[in-house]
């Protein structure tokens, strides 16, 4: 696919979005921002709400392509998660299907399959195709999303890549998250990918670095031509010796999702 070069990068006042927002103009993409909330510094952000239809098909007038992070990434009500989350980006998809947008970059999460148990010792990294086990109603919802993608694919030609998104922050922060960390630099790189692969279809990969202690399996992100650099290995010892290793026997600790199947954190708003 050609390098597009107007994305809608939705969520930008959010913390991914922020990265992205430093990164990915880098490749050469002119970006249009819409959150729910004002972004300090660039005036010419879109405010608006992903239940507003109008707004949205607005939005995705005259882009190449969207970059969807917008919605709740914590776990909240039911009804929160359906408005936010499930409708909203139904009627994302629906604006840019009656707009013509030929792709958009969906962002998924490692908890739709949460309950997915780690692998120890010698076992093999979970695999893309592995079956969806939310562990919220969060998780529920990019499950939902990946569907709704290959729905578009299928029955309206609207290409996806979903990224299930490990934990991407300018550093790991927890023991888990030595397995599952995305440097922002590459989920730049991962995007980029997305965006630019040619013949995606609905392409589901995994996303984070390459990290040392990875869980899960890179290679369709591989396939799109990700190439990560970075590794969470340099920040093992400290974290280790702060938190101690994980415990088998914690159920936060043995499966994909961590504490979000146990306690997840809660949506503030």
């Amino acid at each position: 696919m050609p390098a597009p070069r107007t994305v809608l990068l939705t969520g930008a006042a959010g913390g991914l979005g922020t990265l992205m927002r430093g990164l990915l103009p880098r490749y050469g993409y002119e970006l249009r921002l819409l959150d729910l909330l004002p972004i300090e510094g660039e005036p010419d952000a879109i405010t608006a709400d992903l239940g507003d239809k109008e707004a949205l098909r607005e939005a995705v007038r005259g882009v190449d392509a969207v970059i969807h992070l917008a919605g709740i990434s914590l776990e909240s009500s039911f009804d929160k998660i359906l408005k936010a989350n499930i409708e909203g980006t139904y009627n994302l998809y629906e604006a840019a299907r009656e707009e013509g947008v030929r792709r958009i970059v969906f962002a998924s999460s490692n908890h739709a399959i949460g309950f997915t148990p780690r692998p120890r010792g010698d076992d093999p990294l979970i695999p893309v195709d592995t079956p969806r086990r939310p562990d919220t109603f969060y998780g529920l919802s990019k499950s939902f999303g990946e569907d709704l993608a290959q729905f578009y694919w299928d029955k309206h030609g609207l290409e996806t890549v979903s990224v299930r998104i490990g934990s991407c922050f300018a550093e790991p922060t927890s023991v888990r998250m030595l397995s599952v960390w995305m440097s922002p630099e590459d989920g730049a790189r991962l995007f980029h990918a997305a965006l630019t692969a040619e013949d995606v279809r609905h392409t589901v990969v995994h996303g984070s670095s390459a990290n040392t202690r990875l869980w899960w399996d890179l290679s369709t992100a591989r396939a799109l031509g990700y190439q990560p650099q970075d590794d969470s290995e340099p920040y093992a010892e400290k974290l280790i010796a702060e938190q101690g290793e994980l415990d088998p026997d914690n159920p936060a600790h043995d499966h994909l999702g961590g504490h979000f199947t146990t306690d997840p954190p809660v949506w503030p708003y």
